[in-house]
């Protein structure tokens, strides 16, 4: 059985595939009663499960009428997905990061199940046995190679 985390972000995932404009508003009390959860964790869950790298815009307001708006920002074309790179794969990169743009760019359809599940494990912090900042420092170089390596169009000459 999903968790109740897992089980909040399916919901959310759903209203934004039945909905013609990609975004959703939702109310946060509202589906913390839906869930019989605090709030909290709802913002838990938008905050973990619905990031930039992985490809959503989540805008609330607060107070009375406030809601919460999740966008999802569409990954179209190669020139996109290099400014994706550009702007996710820094300097430093943290796990949570390079996990959350891993999983975009597979459920965009430009990396295949076997390519994403082989790029995360080698961006595991136990795969990478230094101290911070420098394992950030190198999970940003590993990412950013294998990234740019899958986008060359010359694969079959390598």
């Amino acid at each position: 059985m999903p968790s109740l985390v897992e089980q909040i972000e399916q919901y959310i995932k759903k209203l934004l595939s039945s909905s013609s404009q990609g975004a959703v508003e939702v109310q946060r009390s509202e589906l913390a009663q839906l869930f019989s959860c605090v709030p909290s964790q709802i913002n838990y869950v938008l905050s973990t499960r619905f990031t930039l790298e992985q490809g959503y815009l989540v805008e609330s307001r607060r107070g009375g009428g406030g809601f919460v708006r999740i966008i999802k920002l569409p990954l179209d074309q190669e020139k996109e997905l290099r400014k994706l790179i550009d702007a996710t794969v820094g300097q430093l990169v943290s796990q949570q990061v390079g996990d959350g743009l891993i999983h975009r760019l597979a459920e965009e359809g430009f990396l295949t199940r076997r390519e994403s599940i082989l790029m995360k494990a080698v961006i595991q912090r136990e795969a990478l046995p230094l101290e911070l900042p420098r394992r950030d420092l190198v999970r940003s170089h590993l990412l950013r190679a294998m990234l740019l390596a899958l986008l060359r169009e010359d694969l079959d000459s390598l």
